[in-house]
């Protein structure tokens, strides 16, 4: 037998292996094979695709929260602005009844001065009396603080000074 004649058990046993093998690697392999394929395709095209939607969402989510903290800013400005205003009229209130409280007591302390000075006068004219009476007394030589017309004289007297 040479080359261009082949031994035909030989062939037909070749053949039948092969197609065996070729069988056996077509229904047991070769899907698992694909099946790993599909598996990389998913993890890779499918994972890309998963950080795609979870870049996404997250951008979505970035973008509430900026227009939250927006809204919370504009709020807080409102609020500072409100509380501003109201510190401003509370100053004002404030300002104006310490300002009428202060007209009060310059007023009542105007009062209460102006008594002062008539006691005090009263009671610097009687010492002036007094002291006139005993400073005579001791030039004339006799008593003159229990005359009558002493406290008359020292009124004349005070009168005319004050003209």
């Amino acid at each position: 037998m040479g080359p261009l004649e082949p031994n035909v058990p030989e062939l037909i046993l070749g053949l039948i292996v092969f197609f065996a093998l070729f069988w056996a690697l077509g229904k047991v392999l070769l899907p698992r094979i694909e099946r790993t394929l599909a598996e990389r395709h998913d993890k890779t095209d499918g994972g890309i695709a998963r950080a795609e939607a979870a870049r996404a969402e997250a951008e979505h989510i970035r973008q509430e929260f900026q227009a939250e903290l927006t809204a919370a800013r504009h709020e807080a400005a409102a609020i500072r602005q409100t509380a501003a205003e109201e510190g401003a009229a509370l100053v004002a209130a404030l300002r104006a009844e310490a300002l009428q409280q202060r007209e009060q007591l310059v007023a009542e302390a105007q009062v209460q001065l102006a008594a002062d000075k008539v006691l005090a006068e009263a009671e610097l004219r009687e010492d002036v009396i007094k002291l006139a009476s005993e400073l005579a007394s001791r030039v004339v030589g006799e008593p003159l603080a229990d005359l009558p017309s002493t406290r008359a004289v020292a009124e004349e007297f005070r009168n005319r000074a004050e003209v």
